[in-house]
């Protein structure tokens, strides 16, 4: 695994929905059983370019997202390789049971995009604003579950869903996402990545939160407290190796996470360290709220999903005041 991490963790230059787009027309140019199935979308995700290249291999299967994961399996059945585009909250919680038996239970080798996951939703406002869609596919079997970092994570990781047969989700946040890694960069499945080293408390996070963890360190810093940072990479499979090591090494864990605090990033490192009976941990995520209306920055701030929010759990952790795991 090759991973080279940028310095300055400035806003990209490119739009992640327009590196979707790219790295899935240069999939489908060198192997035309790549698909593309969309829920009346294709605008708001940047995707007319690709449908314009390869009309026989493009399905807006309209507002009719179950049928779209029939769809979906019906099309892996026959050998093709659907990605499935549709907003977070209708294809975790409308298609469900679509997706569970006609992709997942079928064995069939459909790879799920949920975009606009959690607060980055914004001002579609809460009923497109889902908090739950890690733990949704998560519980899936067999399911691969990534919240990509930056758009060097997305490219890699679309890659390596093509290359791979199964179920995959993948949550992407459609515009400007912080950068974190340079390009080139290369991930694996099921391993983590330590971004900063630190000996009191280990941050570990996942998709926008990564950066949020970023500043969260710095800022601990300044208040003497030494933060590792972690980007988990896929929330499902788990690195669990690294978790148990930093649990042993700092013996406290923040999960950051722009998600629910249950059922996502945080309860399966919960459960990776009850079993193991190691470690203390805080949870920062959404807490028993539905979503809101506004700009991605005070989503965050409304929520508490902010770069002072984790370090103040980290602080509360460290002096042996926050919850036990």
């Amino acid at each position: 695994m090759a991973v080279v991490v940028a310095g300055d963790h400035a806003p990209e230059d490119v739009e992640m929905r327009a590196v979707f787009n790219d790295t899935l027309t240069d999939l489908a140019r060198s192997d035309p059983r790549i698909m593309l199935l969309d829920a009346d979308l294709m605008v708001a995700m940047g995707t007319k370019p690709f449908a314009a290249e390869f009309p026989r291999q493009t399905v807006d299967c309209g507002v009719m997202e179950a049928n779209m994961a029939g769809v979906a399996g019906g099309l892996s059945v026959e050998g093709f390789i659907p990605f499935v585009h549709t907003f977070a909250a209708f294809c975790s919680r409308r298609a469900l049971d679509q997706i569970w038996l006609s992709c997942a239970y079928a064995l069939t080798n459909v790879k799920v995009i949920g975009s606009d996951p959690g607060v980055t939703a914004a001002l579609n406002g809460g009923t497109h604003m889902t908090f739950e869609d890690i733990g949704i596919m998560r519980m899936i079997p067999g399911a691969t579950v990534v919240d990509p970092t930056d758009s060097v994570m997305l490219r890699d990781m679309l890659q390596k869903a093509a290359s791979s047969y199964g179920m995959w989700y993948l949550r992407v946040f459609r515009r400007t996402a912080v950068k974190v890694y340079d390009s080139g960069s290369s991930f694996e499945v099921g391993k983590a990545v330590k971004l900063r080293e630190g000996t009191d408390v280990s941050l570990i996070a996942c998709g926008i939160c990564v950066h949020e963890a970023l500043r969260a360190q710095q800022l601990l810093e300044l208040r003497g407290v030494s933060a590792g940072v972690i980007d988990i990479v896929t929330v499902k499979p788990l690195d669990r190796t690294l978790i148990l090591e930093e649990a042993r090494r700092t013996r406290r864990i923040v999960t950051c996470e722009n998600h629910s605090w249950m059922n996502g990033l945080g309860s399966a490192v919960a459960e990776v360290l009850a079993e193991e009976g190691t470690g203390k941990l805080s949870r920062v995520g959404v807490r028993e709220e539905f979503g809101d209306v506004g700009s991605i920055d005070y989503l965050k701030t409304r929520f508490g999903l902010t770069g002072e929010d984790i370090a103040e759990a980290a602080v509360k952790l460290v002096s042996d005041k926050g919850p036990r795991a």
